[in-house]
């Protein structure tokens, strides 16, 4: 028997301070991806320590770069790629494994790997990302579970226009693009600032990608890439989680090394619920309510709409409100697991299809409950820090792939939060 690890919550006590936000999980896996294309070494600031993060370094390393951590920065040094495999324990151990697809193919004009892993919310097909490859000229030979893929010349340049902006398959194009022959242009393509970051990266290296955060980018292929120095953007999710949990706590809490423009839209539902957010520079600084007031309704949407992996910590933060809440999610087919396991502390929802109706409860109550993926695990922990007594959370391995030591963020605020 093997013994499980599970985080201990004590709810009850006010958070207060400071805490600083790490870099995003979300930009720093096709950050950490593009460094492959590069003759030379890239050093890559910021950069969150998080299981995800760890898995694209294994990855990197098999595939033949050498990487030294620093802190939070990490050096990566690519110039004696040796393999165009990545082994299927490699890719399963996170969804985004397969934005790294376009990087191989594009340095080595070959790749064999498996379908990716990372948490189940219902079908998220790759299906967008083959097909826009073949359009660049990539042969692909599905077979058991493996794409066998190669290239006959060189990858080329194509029109490609996606049927939904698919924040992987844009980043994969974008990786496969900015070293083929000739011009690529993304019609649809994702806004999401983990984009633009990605593109800030290539463009440093001496790629040229315009539109970056707009509908249409454009990818004029070059000859070859060098290593650069890159800071990766803050994450805008563990912000958006952090700042639940101050609102859910009924605490005044600061936040430091954020970009406000990349919280623009999670912002003015804190503000409903009654909460008071000021912001300078790099700063931000939220007040809330002795009692939040509902949300009269979230609708999840690609950028720059309410971002899918808010929902969840925004829901926690929901049961505890003065009236109806209503939550349509437009992203993700399952992405309501964590409600089930709210309702074990004493929550009150409703969900049918898309639609999640939260009705607020005067109090939550500690329980035992299980991560059922990233941000549904960090839901969970939220709502632990406001409910009356102990909170034991199991299913942490969904939580570590985002979120840095949370239980030492949490703790270092005033949280009652420990990990056994």
């Amino acid at each position: 028997m093997f013994a499980v690890s599970k985080l201990i919550i004590e709810g009850g006590h006010k958070l207060e301070g400071e805490i600083s936000v790490h870099g995003a999980k979300n930009s720093a896996l096709p950050v950490l991806a593009a460094t492959m294309l590069c003759q030379g070494q890239s050093v890559i600031h910021n950069c969150p320590g998080l299981s995800d993060v760890e898995a694209s370094v294994r990855i990197l390393r098999h595939l033949g770069c050498k990487i030294q951590r620093d802190g939070s920065t990490l050096a990566v040094d690519s110039r004696n790629i040796v393999t165009c495999d990545i082994p299927d324990e490699l890719m399963r151990e996170m969804r985004s494994s397969i934005v790294f697809l376009g990087a191989i193919v594009s340095r080595m004009g070959c790749a064999r790997l498996s379908f990716p892993g990372g948490c189940e919310l219902g079908p998220r097909p790759i299906d967008l990302h083959l097909k826009a490859l073949r359009q660049m000229g990539l042969l692909i030979d599905e077979q058991h579970g493996y794409l066998d893929c190669k290239v006959k010349s060189h990858l080329k340049g194509a029109h490609i226009a996606l049927s939904f902006p698919s924040v992987g398959a844009t980043e994969n194009i974008m990786l496969a693009a900015v070293l083929a022959k000739g011009t690529t242009v993304i019609t649809n393509a994702a806004r999401e600032p983990e984009i633009i970051d990605l593109a800030n990266y290539l463009n440093a290296c001496g790629g040229k990608i315009t539109g970056a955060g707009g509908g249409v980018v454009t990818i004029d292929g070059v000859a070859q890439l060098h290593g650069t120095e890159h800071t990766v953007i803050p994450d805008r999710i563990a912000a958006t989680t952090f700042l639940t949990a101050a609102a859910i706590t009924g605490s005044k809490l600061g936040l430091k090394d954020i970009d406000v423009g990349h919280l623009s839209q999670v912002i003015p539902m804190f503000e409903e619920a009654g909460c008071i957010v000021r912001w300078e520079g790099a700063r931000m600084e939220i007040a809330s309510p002795r009692k939040l007031h509902p949300i009269k309704i979230v609708r999840t949407m690609p950028y720059p709409g309410f971002p899918t992996d808010a929902q969840a910590p925004v829901m926690a933060m929901a049961t505890l409100a003065s009236g109806t809440s209503v939550f349509v999610e437009n992203i993700f087919e399952s992405r309501y697991k964590h409600a089930g396991e709210l309702l074990r502390m004493g929550a009150n929802i409703k969900v049918e299809g898309k639609v999640a109706v939260v009705e607020g409860v005067q109090n939550l109550y500690g329980a035992q409950v299980e991560a059922p993926d990233l941000r549904g695990g960090a839901a969970l922990v939220v709502a632990g820090l406001a409910a009356e007594g102990a909170t034991q959370l199991t299913g942490l391995h969904h939580i570590d792939r985002g979120y840095e030591s949370m239980e030492h963020s949490l703790t270092s605020i005033g949280a009652k939060v420990r990990r056994i």
